[in-house]
C-alpha cells in the first residue's frame, strides 16, 4: 500500500489550481527560487564530483549516481507502474534517454575543460528553447544579453579556452539539456506528483548502464558506491525534482532563460571548490547572465 504521507506533499506542490490560464506572480517567483536551488545543486555537485571521477571514471560515476537516484526516488514515490498508458511510458522513456545523454556528456566534458566553460557551452541548449519561445522583438534582449555573458565566461587571461573533445561533449550536453526542458514539462503534465520523474530516472539509469560498464565492468569499489550515493542527491535527484515542479509553474521558454544563471553559478563553483580563477571579464559575464535572468522573471510577472 502506498504511503500517502510521502506522496501528498509532492502532489500538492506540483499541481497548479484547476482552470488556471496564466502564470501568476507568486508562481513565477516560486519557480524561480526552485530553479536557483536546482542550479546551485547541479554546479556544486559537479565540482564536488571531480575527485570521484578522477579516481573511477566519468562514465562509471555518472551511471552509479543515476542508479542511486532512481532507486531512492522509486522507494519514496513508489510509482504505479501498472497504471500507466503507452503515452506515459513513451514520455518517461524519451526523457530518461535525454537525461542519460545530457549527464554522461556533461560529466565527461568537465573531465577535459574547466567547469565554467563546460556550463557556458551547455547553456546553449536552454538558450535555444528560450529563443524559440520569444514572441516580442524586445524580449530578444534577454537571450542576447545571456549569450554575451556566456561568451565572457568562456574567456580567461590566456584567451579562449577549451579542448576539442571536451567542447564537443559539452555541445552534446547542450542538445540533451534543451530536449530535457521540453520533455520534462511534458512528462510533468502527464504524471501525478513525482511519478514521472521516478520512471524517467529508471529509464536514464538503464540507458547509462552500457557506458558505465565501459570503465570497470561490474568491479565497483565500495568507496565509489558510497561516494556516488551522496553525489546522487546533489545531481541528479534534487535538481531534477525541483525543475519538474518549477516547469509546472512557468513556460519552458522563460525557464530556459532563467537557466542563464547556470554558467555564473558554474564559474563560482569552479572558483570555490576547484580553485579555478575568475577574471574581470568573467565577472562581467556573471553580471550579464544574472541580469538576463532577472529580466525574464520581471517580464513574466
Amino acid at each position: 500500500m502506498k504511503d500517502s504521507s510521502l506522496a501528498n506533499p509532492a502532489d500538492f506542490v506540483a499541481k497548479p489550481p484547476p482552470g488556471e490560464t496564466a502564470t501568476t506572480s507568486r508562481h513565477v517567483g516560486f519557480a524561480a527560487l526552485l530553479g536557483l536551488a536546482s542550479m546551485s545543486s547541479v554546479q556544486f555537485g559537479a565540482a564536488l564530483s571531480a575527485p570521484t571521477m578522477d579516481a573511477f571514471g566519468a562514465f562509471s560515476t555518472t551511471w552509479l549516481r543515476l542508479a542511486w537516484a532512481a532507486a531512492i526516488l522509486a522507494l519514496v514515490v513508489r510509482p504505479r507502474l501498472r497504471s500507466y498508458s503507452r503515452a506515459h511510458w513513451l514520455a518517461a522513456g524519451v526523457l530518461g534517454i535525454a537525461m542519460a545523454g545530457m549527464t554522461l556528456c556533461f560529466f565527461s566534458a568537465i573531465e577535459r575543460i574547466p567547469l565554467g566553460l563546460a556550463v557556458a557551452i551547455d547553456f546553449l541548449g536552454p538558450l535555444s528553447v528560450a529563443t524559440l519561445g520569444v514572441r516580442r522583438p524586445c524580449s530578444l534582449l534577454w537571450p542576447l544579453l545571456a549569450v554575451a555573458g556566456v561568451l565572457l565566461l568562456a574567456h580567461d587571461r590566456a584567451g579562449w579556452i577549451g579542448e576539442p573533445v571536451g567542447m564537443l561533449l559539452a555541445a552534446g550536453a547542450a542538445c540533451g539539456w534543451g530536449s530535457y526542458i521540453v520533455l520534462m514539462k511534458k512528462t510533468g503534465a502527464l504524471f501525478k506528483g513525482l511519478e514521472g520523474l521516478s520512471v524517467s530516472l529508471i529509464a536514464a539509469a538503464l540507458a547509462a548502464t552500457p557506458f558505465g560498464l565501459l570503465d570497470h565492468g561490474l568491479h565497483i569499489a565500495p568507496l565509489q558506491l558510497a561516494a556516488t550515493a551522496g553525489l546522487a542527491l546533489l545531481v541528479p535527484l534534487l535538481p531534477y525534482a525541483l525543475e519538474m515542479i518549477a516547469l509546472r509553474h512557468m513556460p519552458a521558454s522563460s525557464f530556459g532563460i532563467l537557466m542563464s544563471l547556470e554558467p555564473a553559478i558554474g564559474a563560482l563553483a569552479g572558483f570555490v571548490v576547484l580553485h579555478q580563477p575568475m577574471t574581470a571579464l568573467q565577472l562581467a559575464g556573471t553580471l550579464f547572465v544574472v541580469s538576463a535572468s532577472v529580466g525574464v522573471i520581471v517580464a513574466a510577472r
